[in-house]
């Protein structure tokens, strides 16, 4: 049951692995606003704070598996990676994602020092929640 809700997760996680639908912002007041900026800005997709969750989630989990020795070495640092990547988010919002993911490390770092029942679960939760997202993002936002 274990490896088919590890494998249910990880299919969940690369569907999430969707680009970036960025959508330019309102016209500006006057031309002399727009020439006076080189880079045009864009609002976030409107699936911002489920990645934003997703980064978080993926921390955690960063930290939890290790923490319970779930032998992964680095699979969801390179999951959050891969996301990265597949968004290709601008400077910000890349910075934005990683310091979510840090935050969902750190919180659970400064938690848990040692695998208990309550790192168990609060993992599991995470699996379920992540996986949950994963599926979300694509079939409400997906193309």
């Amino acid at each position: 049951m274990k490896s088919f809700l590890r494998f249910l997760c990880l299919a969940m996680l690369m569907i999430a692995l969707i680009p970036d639908v960025a959508r330019p912002a309102l016209s500006q007041e006057n031309s002399a606003e727009q020439s006076e900026e080189a880079t045009p800005k864009f609002l976030p997709p409107a699936y911002e704070a489920q990645m934003m969750r997703l980064a978080e989630i993926l921390g955690a989990l960063h930290y939890l598996r290790d923490l319970c020795k779930a032998d992964e070495d680095q699979l969801w640092r390179e999951q959050m990676q891969q996301l990265i990547e597949m968004e290709d988010p601008s400077e910000v919002r890349k910075a934005q994602l990683t310091a979510r993911f840090n935050q969902g490390f750190r919180g659970f770092r400064e938690i848990y020092r040692e695998c208990t029942d309550s790192a168990i679960e609060a993992n599991n939760r995470y699996i379920t929640e992540g996986g949950k997202i994963s599926a979300e993002i694509p079939s409400r936002y997906g193309r």
